[in-house]
């Protein structure tokens, strides 16, 4: 049940707005009036019944404005989702800056009320992603493809040092052989248990388990790629026939956008939503820009890996690159004009055709 801090009155029944601080078992929620009153405050448990409270709370205040939801991308999807679907506007809020904090002190209270006071005056927030559509469970599917390519990156990583300091009389045995070949060739020994306390025996099963390993998740790798690539082909062609896109690409391209692709409102948000739009950093009669460090990471990684590709293969970046080298820039300055070029046709592709439901 919902601890409330404080008593909301009838006399209060106006145009409120919501702040939620969420954690993983209780979200703290707070209203705010139109002139930045605390209202009241109150502790839900993260629990589908916990959530009709919380609505049910913030919807009995009055006319429920917006509300701001912190780290909507985690705890707080949950909530979001929720109150999307009652029909309230959602925005996502960024945690109260340090020196807030140093000056009102910390607690979850105030934190919910930090958020709705940020939704009422519009400072710092952003259009949540939805995550209730396809785009959703191609994030799920790339997430877990991800960590199944680090898995088998390590345990290729351990075998081939575990054969580094095996005895030699292993290690002839594989000396020669290729990296696929010694996998499949280590996968079929059959060493006897029952000797483990011999080192040369130990090895063995060890390296066995690991080639098994590497073959396992290769082969669950291989079932993930299939279905990616049959979802990003049907939630964006147009983005596979852009030069230098692939599957992996245009799927990063998707996940960053979300299921609400017009939450990103413009082209420039859009490089600076990848981290591709150079900030200024001028001062006095010195006018500069600076690299941007910020954005999703990711997609930035995704541009980056589509402009080095069509450098390689698209001979209008060649002409660009050589035209660019003359002009005296260096290698990373072109590439990062090239993302931010790769970042614009990105967005005009994604708006003309808008994507699948």
């Amino acid at each position: 049940m919902a601890s409330m801090a404080s008593s909301i009155s009838a006399a209060q029944l106006d145009r409120v707005f919501g702040g939620i601080d969420t954690h993983k078992d209780t979200h703290t929620a707070a209203l705010v009036d139109s002139a930045g009153r605390l209202l009241g405050s109150a502790v839900f448990p993260t629990t589908r019944a916990g959530y009709r409270q919380l609505l049910g709370w913030m919807g009995s205040a009055g006319i429920l404005a917006r509300v701001g939801v912190e780290g909507t991308g985690s705890y707080g999807a949950g909530i979001c989702r929720q109150l999307c679907a009652a029909g309230f506007a959602v925005v996502e809020v960024n945690r109260p800056d340090r020196s807030q904090r140093r000056r009102r002190g910390k607690s979850d209270t105030l934190d919910a009320a930090a958020a709705a006071e940020a939704a009422r005056s519009g400072n710092h927030i952003a259009v949540p992603k939805s995550r209730d559509g396809q785009v959703e469970s191609l994030r799920v599917l790339r997430l877990t493809r991800a960590s199944a390519v680090q898995a088998r990156t390590k345990a290729w990583q351990q075998l081939d040092q575990l054969l580094v300091t095996a005895p030699a009389r292993l290690r002839d045995q594989i000396r020669d052989l290729s990296k696929m070949k010694l996998i499949r060739s280590c996968a079929e020994w059959r060493p006897n248990p029952a000797n483990a306390a011999d080192p040369l025996t130990a090895t063995r099963i060890a390296v066995r388990r690991l080639a098994r390993r590497y073959l396992a998740l290769s082969e669950e790798i291989a079932e993930f790629d299939e279905l990616l690539t049959a979802l990003v082909a049907e939630l964006a062609p147009q983005l596979l026939a852009v030069t230098g896109i692939g599957t992996e690409t245009a799927g990063q391209i998707l996940v960053t956008v979300g299921d609400n692709p017009e939450r990103v409102h413009s082209e420039a948000a859009f490089a600076m939503l990848c981290g591709v739009a150079p900030l200024p950093a001028s001062s006095g009669k010195t006018q500069r820009h600076r690299l941007n460090h910020g954005g999703d990471r990711q997609a930035n990684r995704a541009l980056h890996m589509a402009a080095i590709a069509r450098m390689r293969t698209d001979p209008r970046t060649k002409a660009y690159v050589a035209k660019k080298t003359a002009q005296g820039h260096s290698k990373l300055e072109i590439i990062r004009c090239l993302k931010r070029y790769i970042a614009r046709e990105l967005y005009r592709t994604l708006n003309k055709a808008p994507i699948a439901a």
